[in-house]
């Protein structure tokens, strides 16, 4: 693989390629590495420093029905069983057509991976569907996770990898995943834990002597390099990064011309098969960021810096559209927000480890509950919107007594309850010795407060809460904790002194609404027409979803799976000569 970071001296004017993918991030070197493993001449354009995007920050969970390592741990899963739930889940948010391609080549292109390259997958026993109790619905092996990987085999590629975010790590960079966390957490209590840290812990205090950051890469760090190592194999294969695509030019005769951009030299390149556009979505488009997500600041956004939609309004002007909206035009999670030594700010999304566990509670400035805090975070995230328009609720204050935060921790303040100094200081986490003291330092009405919590006690008591049903869902359940011997794994009182909380904003973790395509991953006109060589993967792509979060990994594993029938159809055009 040749990388052009500094300069385009590597390419010449007019150069021809049989597919060029604008974008690095999962999909976009998945559409790549399909590519190149048909033989085929590729260019990635990637406008930032690091490839991976969103993807490297992620858990890199991959959503696909029907592979194999699915069926090791739910043989009793099928394709029909999956497309029930979609079809239940979606309705008509999104066209049925573009899941059924989904669920009939996800296998395929999961196994041409791992013949082919250094991806791999696992199942993990329980990972249930979002919204579990639907019909069609499973407990586990449609979502993939990543294996880890050891990012001492890139080389000097390893500095173009986009790093975790920071508060994610521990220990100056160390990255962990959900087995690490309970190894890590656990290691007090079992041997088999002690030794799992003691590993992982020596072999990151060997990687910082050597190198900048930790080279034990797991998540979505591990799928990105994973991609990236399989991509250097290939020759054929060039990688700009610092580059963007400022010109698309008309299809002429099975060839269009890309006029490409870094820092401040500009060169025309030709490709005969196809641009796949995998950028990101528009999240940070300013105009479009108004428009579809009103009332939601930028600031709140944890995804990468390069979704600035730069590449769908090229092909906009080639006749490409936007989709309809579905059941939002983008997915959410609640988020907290804290600023760094360095001035840059934390965007830290509260996925699973704290919201939905016990001796947590989330009220709105009033000081009531108004979400079911079990909920996946998408919902979460779109009932704080939908609150706020009755009472406000942006932010919203997530809640916890001091055995809650000892035994989860609350946002980016870890477990065990030490050093809390920094975020009490900066107001990051607030504190009050009693309910009352905590809301006049929120600024609720304490009554409201203190009746809010005195529910929430009684509801754990009895396992049921009637207003919002938490814990009411296997998928609810799963992301309590069973072992705290409540009841209900997801409800506990909030009784032990002093109590904390965080203010919770709804922050836009991908895009939904994308650019409207077939089956093939093809660009379509007004009318419903293909744009010759013109494709759309990942956020780019109109969400097969419709705006709906049916499961862990449903922006990764539609953008790995039209990756590859993008790049099929690519390929084959360039072969055939348009």
């Amino acid at each position: 693989m040749q990388l052009l970071d500094k300069d385009l001296s590597g390419l010449t004017p007019g150069q021809t390629f049989d597919v060029v993918v604008v974008g690095a991030g999962g999909a976009g070197l998945a559409a790549a590495l399909f590519a190149a493993i048909e033989g085929a001449r590729v260019l990635v354009v990637e406008k930032t420093e690091f490839v991976g995007g969103t993807t490297a920050l992620s858990a890199a969970t991959t959503w696909v029905p029907g592979t194999r390592q699915g069926a090791a741990v739910n043989p009793q899963d099928s394709l029909s069983e999956a497309a029930r739930y979609l079809d239940n889940a979606i309705g008509d948010n999104a066209p049925r057509a573009l899941r059924e391609a989904f669920l009939a080549h996800g296998r395929a292109a999961v196994e041409q991976l791992e013949a082919n390259s250094e991806v791999r997958y696992r199942a993990y026993a329980k990972h249930p569907d979002y919204i579990s109790d639907l019909g069609g619905s499973t407990l586990c092996g449609r979502a993939l996770e990543p294996l880890p990987f050891d990012g001492r085999r890139l080389g000097p590629l390893l500095k173009q990898l986009r790093p975790p975010i920071p508060e994610f790590t521990v220990l100056g960079g160390m990255m962990v995943d959900r087995n690490d966390i309970n190894h890590l957490l656990g290691m007090t209590r079992s041997w088999a834990s002690l030794k799992h840290s003691i590993k992982i812990l020596a072999r990151h205090g060997l990687d910082r002597l050597s190198h900048p950051r930790g080279t034990r890469l797991v998540m979505g760090n591990a799928l990105i390099a994973r991609l990236l190592y399989s991509l250097a194999q290939h020759k054929q294969v060039s990688l700009a990064l610092n580059t963007s695509v400022c010109a698309i030019g008309p299809d002429q005769l099975g060839v269009r011309e890309l006029t490409l951009e870094q820092n401040g030299q500009r060169l025309n390149v030709k490709v005969r098969g196809g641009v796949v556009l995998a950028s990101g979505g528009f999240n940070r488009h300013p105009e479009w960021r108004q428009k579809l997500l009103p009332g939601a600041d930028e600031a709140w956004c944890p995804a990468a810096p390069g979704h600035t939609g730069q590449a769908q309004s090229l092909v906009q002007g080639l006749g490409a559209r936007h989709g309809r909206n579905g059941l939002s035009p983008a997915f959410w999670a609640p988020v907290s927000l804290r600023r760094r030594a360095d001035g840059s700010q934390a965007v830290f999304p509260h996925f699973v480890m704290d919201r939905a566990k016990p001796g947590m509670v989330t009220v709105n400035q009033a000081g009531e509950r108004f979400v079911n805090e079990s909920t996946s975070y998408h919902l979460f995230g779109l009932a704080m919107q939908k609150a706020h328009q009755q009472s406000p609720a942006i932010p919203a204050y997530l809640v916890c007594d001091a055995k809650a935060l000892r035994q989860y921790g609350l946002g980016m303040v870890r477990p065990g309850g030490k050093g809390l100094a920094p975020f009490l200081a900066d107001g990051y986490l607030v504190q009050g010795q009693t309910l009352a003291e905590l809301a006049a330092q929120l600024k609720v009405p304490a009554d409201a407060l203190q009746r809010t919590v005195e529910q929430i006690n009684r509801y754990a008591e009895t396992g049921v809460d009637p207003d919002f049903h938490r814990g009411e869902t296997a998928y609810q359940q799963n992301i309590g904790d069973a072992t705290a011997g409540g009841r209900n794994p997801n409800l506990g009182p909030l009784s032990e002194a002093p109590f904390y909380a965080i203010r919770l904003y709804p922050g836009d973790i991908g895009a939904s609404t994308g650019l409207v395509t077939d089956a093939q991953a093809r660009l379509l006109d007004e009318h419903d027409q293909p744009l010759p060589g013109l494709y759309a993967v990942g956020n780019d792509m109109n969400s097969i979803m419709g705006g709906v979060y049916t499961a862990p990994g449903i922006t990764i594993g539609p953008g790995l799976v039209f990756a590859h029938l993008a790049a099929q159809h690519a390929c084959a055009r360039a072969r055939s000569g348009g």
